[in-house]
């Protein structure tokens, strides 16, 4: 078997554990991690449809070790029934065939077991399980998200697209959703920049929302990078958008809000930008003018900007204090290991 041909086999099961998800138990998030964990989702549907011959093992868990031996998942390992072992594999020869479909309609299905899934996106809790994506992938890329209200006001358009071309200027990708106001301004400006975007899109790859954007997402597909994590059709509901959201926050490293009311969706990619420990800069008028803002600038890795110029001091600022933190840690672990072979 080839690698192309194992990896096909690897999404489909990973297709039909998404597809027979057992929604008391488990989330989209919850069947990614632990996929990714056992490096297999066959090893994983296995484990589903004959839990006693096929375990799992939790690796982050020294305890779970004894005697070289890893002990198993102890609520998983009850017999599952006739009728769920076969919906599952049921599952898995249709999603062999959709997952064929796909690659036949040219649709690049990247999952968590793609060498391609950006590394970022692993880090957050609420990984998606995979991608579809149109255009260029760049692992680690460095991007910052500019986002904002959909009805955005002149000024703010102004703020947005002058932060576009402060980041192509700095080498950085401009990450933003796709929708109107801010984003579009943030898109196109870094596009005439001759700069990189990467949209986020709330809805299947093969939907064009809003439908006004159509040929500005068709663009950034040849130009940059279209990612959806929906299914290839689905349309835009009221929770892909949060969703979306969330992992444009992943995959950045950073989030800048332009502009938001008190109740914008913009404010839930703020706060899971300082849940993921991604920085968020906000500018004066959304910290000063909504009461999530006054709250959120108070907080660690979250800074308030007046003028671009403030946006690119604090971005370096921030991500400097990373970089600094990292290569801390990093010592002390070299350092920990040295002692340890020392003794």
């Amino acid at each position: 078997m080839s690698d192309d041909e194992g990896l096909m086999r690897e999404n489909a099961a990973l297709v039909a554990l998404l597809n027979t998800i057992d929604r008391k138990r488990d989330s989209w998030s919850s069947i990614a991690e632990t996929v990714e964990r056992n490096g297999s989702a066959l090893k994983v549907l296995m484990h589903e449809i004959d839990p006693r011959n096929n375990p799992l093992y939790d690796d982050e868990d020294p305890d779970d070790f004894e005697n070289g031996e890893p002990t198993l998942f102890d609520d998983r390992d009850i017999p599952v029934s006739r009728a769920r072992a076969a919906e599952l594999e049921s599952a898995f020869d249709a999603a062999l065939d959709e997952v064929d479909s796909w690659e036949r309609r040219g649709l690049d299905f990247v999952s968590v077991l793609d060498d391609r899934y950006p590394n970022r996106l692993r880090q957050v809790v609420d990984m998606p399980p995979f991608l579809f994506a149109e255009g260029r992938m760049v692992q680690d890329e460095l991007g910052a998200s500019v986002v904002g209200s959909r009805k955005a006001d002149a000024e703010s358009l102004k703020f947005a697209q002058d932060t576009a071309s402060m980041l192509v200027s700095c080498g950085f990708a401009v990450i933003a959703g796709l929708a109107s106001g801010i984003d579009t301004a943030a898109h196109v400006r870094a596009l005439e920049e001759g700069g990189r975007t990467v949209a986020f899109i709330g809805t299947g790859i093969t939907k064009r929302y809003p439908r006004e954007n159509g040929t500005l997402q068709d663009r950034i597909g040849r130009d940059g990078l279209v990612l959806s994590q929906f299914w290839p059709d689905q349309g835009p509901t009221k929770y892909t958008f949060p969703m979306r959201n969330a992992s444009m926050s992943g995959y950045g490293v950073a989030t800048v809000v332009v502009q938001a009311s008190e109740h914008s969706g913009t404010r839930i990619q703020a706060r899971q930008a300082q849940q993921h420990g991604r920085p968020v800069i906000l500018r004066d008028t959304v910290a000063d003018g909504t009461e999530w803002g006054r709250k959120l600038a108070s907080r660690p890795g979250v800074c308030v900007a007046s003028t671009v110029d403030d946006v690119k001091a604090r971005l370096h600022d921030l991500l400097g204090m990373g970089r600094a933190l990292e290569e801390s840690v990093d010592m002390l672990l070299s350092a920990g290991a040295s002692r340890s072979n020392d003794q």
